[in-house]
Formats: C-alpha cells, structure tokens, sequence
C-alpha cells in the first residue's frame, strides 16, 4: 500500500509510525529476559524449571558472535548431565532476539500444551530456561540431559509490524550438529498472528505426529486437520477459556 507523499518525502504520520516500528524492534532485540518473574509464571501453574545460560557471557557478545549463542556453557552442561530427563520430551525457553515475546507469550502458551501432553501420559522434562540462546542450543541442552525430543520456544527476529513475534522450533532426538531441515517450526505467536491458544494446538499436534514417525524437518509435514485448527481459533477452548 502506498505510504503517500508530502512533498519529497514520506507523510509526518507515515514517518513517525517507522520510528515507532523500528524503536520498538531495537528494543526488542537488546530487552533483557527476566528470568525470575518467567519461572514464577511457570509455578503458578505448576511448571518446575532451571535457568542456564549460553556460551556467550553478554548481550553485545551474543550479538557478534552467533556460534556461542548456541553452545551451553560448560558449567551448566555438567550440572544438567548430573540431572538426567532420558526418554522425555524438553521444553526449553530462549530470549532469543526478542525477549519481549517470550516474556509475553512463552508460560500461555506451555500453560495450555503442557496439561494436554500430561493427560496423554507425555514424560516431561522440567523446563529450562536458557539466557542469550539461539535456536541450536536446544540440542546441546537436549543433548545434555538425554531428552527423547526438545520443542525450543525462542524470540524471533522483530520486524516493523511485528517485534513480539514468538517461534517454536521441534527437534527429534536433539543432539550437537543438528540442522535447520530437521526441525519443524511453528513462528509467528502473537496476539495479531496465531494466538497461543491455536499454538499450543499445532504444537500438540505436532508432538503426536512427531513421536509416531520419530523424526522431524522436512519428513514430518503439518497436516493437522483444518477443522480442528479453526476450532481452536476461532472457538473455546475445551476448558470454556477463550483463545
């Protein structure tokens, strides 16, 4: 859509909506996670966690160097190998390059999917909590603990429409070496995009095909039945709670 002219530049109002959008990407990216108030949120609804932390020691080094955002710290990995979760499924929660859209959405959306992998007698793993994170350090945490399979909840690049934007990426068998073609992603879980609700469906969803096939990427294909994806967003839930 046309942005409209005054002159030889952009309209003032035109103008000012790109700062916004583009302060609030800047924001997003250099936001801090706090930790504590996520884990707080996850035992109010009786999730147990453990925070860890990536190889890179700040944000400014996360930001160079993109190969340590995805290896644990050597700390962390002997303590988690001291606590294994074999044949279990993990959760691990990552800032990402948007903090702000984990703190938003991550506990809604493991509120909702959580329970629904309880009641189908899913082995759950507690859920780790992992500071200036990439999507790859899944699998060394995985890795790590033995876990059958780790979903990644991690903040996403922000955009100019969108600097909330929340993804999951699911890996089988998650260990060190892992590529981008054998996960499935799930982007986009906001408000404005697929609420956490209809998330927590897909995901679910996902799980269950995951583990008939076991494996994931490119193999494992999104087929979940259409009338029950928009019965998830546009209807309630099956407790009487609206997406």
């Amino acid at each position: 859509m046309a942005l409209g002219r005054a002159g030889n530049g952009l309209p003032t109002g035109a103008h000012l909506d790109f700062q916004a959008a583009h302060a609030a990407a800047r924001d997003a990216v250099h936001a801090t996670l706090d930790v504590g108030t996520l884990q707080g949120e996850l035992a109010q609804v009786g999730l147990t966690s453990i925070a860890v932390h990536s190889a890179a020691a700040d944000r400014r080094r996360y930001l160079l160097r993109p190969d340590l955002g995805r290896r644990l710290r050597d700390t962390d990995r002997v303590r988690l190998a001291a606590t294994p979760a074999h044949d279990a499924l993990l959760f691990v929660v990552c800032d990402g390059l948007s903090a702000v859209a984990v703190q938003r959405h991550a506990a809604a959306l493991l509120a909702r999917v959580v329970p629904m992998l309880h009641a189908g007698g899913q082995h759950i793993a507690p859920i780790v909590i992992a500071e200036q994170g990439r999507v790859a350090l899944g699998d060394d945490i995985g890795e790590a603990l033995g876990a059958t399979a780790v979903a990644v909840l991690i903040g996403e690049r922000p955009g100019l429409s969108a600097a909330d934007s929340l993804g999951v990426y699911l890996t089988w068998q998650p260990h060190r070496g892992r590529t981008d073609a054998e996960r499935n992603c799930i982007s986009n879980i906001r408000a404005e995009g697929l609420p956490p609700a209809a998330a927590a469906e897909k995901l679910h969803w996902l799980i269950g095909a995951m583990q008939r096939l076991q494996l994931t990427g490119v193999d494992l294909k999104d087929e979940q039945p259409l009338a029950h994806a928009q019965l998830t967003q546009d209807g309630p839930m099956a407790d009487g709670s609206q997406p």
